[in-house]
């Protein structure tokens, strides 16, 4: 008999084929085969900058929840870097010029919900977002700043100056879920979540697709 699989790789198998989903929505499929614009790569900074704010206020409020405690750490911080990276893209007025699609509402109304009502939810999409950002995300910003000439303005967003190894910081952090005091109801309540969120992200993409054609329209 088998023993069986740790929560967080349950959660890993459970969301795979989200990711892959998500990972090729179009317009991040065509930005990630060179075929995307500067103007899309900021409209994406944008919505980040939307989702971050939602996801690191929520932090703040679950630092006292001795669950999602646990999770929280200063080194995943992105929200500085991000309003660096869209003053850089945009200027100095980039608060004026900016607004959440569609889909980044109710990514950022969902965000707010669970962040002060649920630990479990709040560690799920803190999981789907920096889990993600320490992986394909490195990957992404080297060639964000290949595609468009960055040096290291415009992709702070990618670079986690703070964490030097992240394989051995993702380790730990699946070490930390399968150590969560939550039972076998609770862990299928923390997948699903991590689907919404997975959801959000495919739908943001498409939002964005959206947006570029009514543009060019």
């Amino acid at each position: 008999m088998s023993d069986p699989i740790s929560f967080s790789t349950a959660l890993r198998e459970r969301s795979s084929g989200a990711h892959s989903g998500s990972e090729g929505a179009g317009f991040m499929s065509d930005l990630m085969k060179g075929e995307g614009t500067r103007e899309d790569y900021i409209a994406l900074v944008v919505q980040h900058w939307f989702i971050y704010e939602a996801l690191e206020g929520a932090a703040e409020r679950m630092r006292q929840d001795p669950i999602a405690a646990v999770f929280i750490d200063d080194k995943l911080t992105r929200l500085p870097a991000l309003e660096a990276d869209l003053e850089f893209l945009i200027g100095p007025d980039w608060r004026e010029q900016i607004e959440p699609l569609p889909t980044t509402r109710r990514y950022v109304e969902r965000i707010n919900q669970v962040g002060a009502t649920w630990p479990g939810g709040f560690v799920a999409h803190h999981y789907t977002r920096y889990l993600g950002d320490l992986s394909g995300g490195q990957f992404i910003g080297k060639l964000m700043q290949r595609l468009f000439g960055f040096d290291t303005n415009g992709i702070g967003f990618y670079i986690f100056g703070d964490i030097a190894d992240p394989k051995a910081f993702k380790d730990y952090y699946r070490e930390q879920l399968d150590a969560a005091p939550w039972d076998e109801a609770e862990k299928e309540r923390v997948i699903d979540e991590v689907l919404v969120a997975y959801q959000f992200n495919t739908d943001l993409f498409e939002d964005l697709s959206r947006a570029k054609a009514a543009a060019v329209a």
